[in-house]
């Protein structure tokens, strides 16, 4: 099963050095049955893409903790890809974490599959979003109107042998 798994650049370079994404448990989005269900008119492609958009949301809020936190970010959503055996993947039923599932085991850098990352230009976007992320948690709709703005920006694509570049 295809897993998109949220990041950060920061992150990345922790799986890097460590050679596995951990510890378990973690939290990632896949193409679930409630996935399927609630938009069924939509093609494994579309579905992933879902996925992969849940889990960049994710990103944008580890992001924003990991600035709140005092942290020094890149203002770049970063969402993993990874092939997880179904036997390893735990999904829930409820509509409302359609996509979310939970793995019991880390993650071997080998079977990460792909890297999808923002481009620098969707930086002040991002930086925008994080900011807007607790008014728009609290119901103003300006706020969600320019968190939403963050996913007007596609992820690029990068092969596993790219990371690298993206690190440096």
């Amino acid at each position: 099963m295809r897993v998109y798994l949220p990041s950060t650049l920061a992150a990345l370079a922790l799986v890097v050095s460590k050679g596995e994404l951990g510890p378990a448990p973690l939290t990632g989005h896949a193409v679930t049955p409630a996935l399927t269900e609630w938009y069924a008119s939509g093609d494994n492609e579309e579905l992933e893409y879902i996925a992969m958009i849940e889990a960049a949301r994710v990103s944008l809020r580890m992001l924003a903790a990991d600035r709140a936190d005092g942290f020094p970010i890149s203002a770049r959503r970063v969402v993993l890809a990874a092939e997880v055996p179904d036997a390893e993947v735990w999904a829930g039923t409820d509509l409302e974490e359609r996509s979310r599932v939970r793995l019991a085991s880390p993650i071997p850098v080998d079977r990460i599959a792909a890297v999808h990352v923002d481009d620098p230009s969707a930086m002040p976007d991002i930086e925008a979003a994080m900011d807007a992320l607790a008014a728009a948690d609290g119901g103003d709709d300006d706020a969600s109107f320019t968190v939403d703005g963050a996913e007007a920006h596609e992820l690029m694509w990068f092969a596993t042998q790219e990371v690298p570049d993206l690190l440096t």
